[in-house]
């Protein structure tokens, strides 16, 4: 071990703009980080954990930041530590993917749309370690299969629309790991990871940490992560550190305020039982927690519903096989209830989303909203009857135009539905900007102002503009640290209470499942493998997939952390077969009232 550490900010200080009307997204801040050791930086979002990231790797500049004050040095074992502020542009290219890999929180804005994911992946490869071709693809390979992609050979092949967001985020999380760097920094790695494949990551990183000795910066708004992975603890808030301590010592006795608060507002599984509440509630901890009952009447109705693309291959790109992606898939929904999706990423579970909206074309079933069968309107009712069905997408970013103000994007269905005069329709907006927690004054910014948290604010905002009657939310709060986690969840529970709304609840979280949920669903290789109510899932669960579920979530109290021996999920089967191909349909059975687990072989 070096007898220095391997980072160390000194009184570091990243501006944004001019000097007269800058802004300060970090401030003053110092600490260090060993050799080996994992240091996790926690707040909320827009505390300055990424811009400390992206200071690191000199990425700020390219954003409109600038150190302006104090030092980063780094050891990049060539000669002492080295002040990356003031590094030369030729030696941060050398530093970066070679010595210092980094995780970005946005997988699909980390990679390159036009590229396949082996030309981005050896990119690096062959830039630094200057393997040939065949090295660096070898080495691609090994990289997707160590954290467990699905039939990697084929993965190489693909562009980044093709894959899942969980896929998506593996494959960046094997672009940071390609090069065996000194440090990885890791901004919110498991953010769009289900818990069984982020429990594998997770100790995937701590395999690399320990088999190379690398230091790790891991930025996460999860306590419970933090938990699992972190030797020590630090504390943000508006820019600055409010506290600094070892793990066990934050979680048994925290000292700032802020902090206490982090750690009260961390979800529980377990909690609502505790609570011993039959259906969700608004406002649980008040005095008088109102419970969203929902009603007996059915809103949307899902018949056998597949969905299958075709794969093509040859010199005459001809259909060679299906990619069955949703497989006989049946539920309702009653007005007022929500019923949660969960599963590992790439199940099915988007894709399952956006047929029953219709964004994707199903191959065969029916979907029934309020008695209009979905699938049988053509493209002008269709289009109406989206005004009762929206959608709050996995990737913020990617789902928000880059080149309008926010005003004009939440403000965008009202025009397009012919609803209200251009001031009433700002006022809708400034409305419902102060429903998601944020304010006014960003109405007139563009995305990329915005922390990942906010943009999935006014992802729900715009959603909400239409009054639907059905909301698919698509790993709606997954972006958001806890404590505004908290506050959208209470908001999106009023909202059903008050206005009768319908949630199809896509999540990786259980904690977040149990708080939200009247009915769950637990997806696997494209079927759903149980379903019933929510106690009934989540306090006895009955098919061996959804107990391995269970028992991968991570518990936030560093005492009980989970070793990979732990961990032995299997692979899950390819969903590729041959275009003849005639799978057998999903049969259930009834194990207790409402709650039913599927008999079909699914490979679990």
């Amino acid at each position: 071990m070096l007898d220095h550490p391997l980072v160390r900010f000194e009184n570091l200080r990243v501006s944004f703009g001019t000097t007269a009307r800058g802004v300060t997204g970090v401030r003053d801040l110092s600490f260090s980080v060993q050799p080996g050791e994992t240091v996790a930086l926690v707040g909320e979002s827009g505390s300055g954990k990424s811009v400390t990231a992206l200071s690191l790797m000199r990425l700020v500049e390219f954003g409109g930041g600038r150190v302006s004050a104090g030092r980063i040095l780094f050891d990049a074992g060539q000669g002492g530590p080295v002040d990356l502020a003031l590094a030369s542009p030729a030696h941060m290219r050398n530093l970066r993917g070679n010595h210092i890999g980094m995780i970005f929180q946005e997988p699909m804005t980390a990679l390159n749309p036009v590229f396949t994911i082996e030309r981005q992946l050896t990119e690096g490869l062959r830039a630094h370690p200057r393997l040939t071709r065949p090295e660096a693809r070898a080495r691609a390979l090994e990289l997707l299969r160590q954290v467990h992609l699905p039939q990697p050979e084929r993965c190489l092949r693909q562009y980044p629309h093709e894959l899942s967001g969980g896929q998506r985020q593996r494959v960046v999380i094997a672009m940071a790991l390609a090069c065996g760097p000194r440090l990885l920094i890791a901004d919110e790695p498991t953010t769009a990871l289900d818990v069984t494949t982020q429990a594998e990551i997770l100790a995937l990183i701590d395999r690399l940490k320990r088999d190379t000795g690398a230091a790790v910066i891991f930025i996460t708004h999860d306590m419970a992560v933090v938990a699992q992975v972190a030797d020590r603890v630090v504390v943000m808030q508006k820019g600055r550190k409010v506290e600094e301590a070892p793990v066990t010592q934050l979680f048994t006795a925290p000292q700032a305020a802020y902090t206490k608060q982090l750690l009260a507002a961390v979800p529980r599984l377990g909690a609502m039982r505790d609570k011993a509440f039959p259906e969700p509630m608004a406002r649980p901890d008040a005095p008088d927690p109102v419970p969203v009952q929902g009603s007996d009447r059915v809103l949307l109705a899902v018949e056998g519903l597949s969905t299958r693309f075709a794969l093509r291959g040859g010199l005459l790109r001809r259909r060679v096989a299906k990619l069955h992606a949703v497989e006989d898939v049946s539920f309702t929904l009653n007005r007022g209830r929500t019923l949660a999706l969960v599963g590992e990423s790439g199940c099915g579970k988007s894709t399952l989303g956006r047929s029953v909206l219709r964004l994707v074309e199903p191959s065969a079933g029916r979907v029934t909203l309020d008695g209009t069968e979905i699938t049988a309107l053509a493209p002008a009712a269709l289009r109406r009857a989206r005004a009762r069905m929206q959608m709050v997408f996995q990737d913020p970013y990617g789902s928000l135009n880059p080149q309008m103000r926010l005003l004009d994007q939440v403000t965008e269905p009202l025009r397009n539905f012919g609803r209200g005069s251009r001031s009433e329709r700002a006022a809708r907006a400034e409305a419902l900007f102060a429903r998601v927690g944020l304010p006014a004054g960003l109405l007139g910014r563009y995305p990329h102002a915005l922390s990942g948290g906010q943009r999935q604010r006014v992802a729900i905002a715009r959603a909400l503009a239409l009054d639907p009657a059905l909301v698919v939310a698509d790993e709606a709060v997954s972006a958001l640290d806890v404590s505004v986690q908290a506050q959208v969840l209470d908001l999106m529970l009023d909202l059903q209470a008050g206005l009768g709304l319908s949630y199809l609840f896509i999540s990786h979280d259980m904690a977040v499942v149990e708080r939200m949920a009247h009915d769950v669903a637990v997806m696997y290789a494209g079927r759903i493998v149980e379903i019933g109510p929510r106690a009934a899932v989540l306090y006895d669960p009955r098919h061996p997939y959804t107990q391995a579920l269970l028992q991968a979530v991570p518990v936030a109290d560093p005492s009980r952390r989970r070793v990979e021996k732990e961990l032995n999920f299997r692979p899950v089967p390819s969903p590729i077969y041959p275009k003849g191909h005639i799978p057998a349909p999903s049969v259930y059975k009834q194990v207790a009232p409402g709650h039913h687990v599927l008999t079909t072989d699914c490979g679990y």
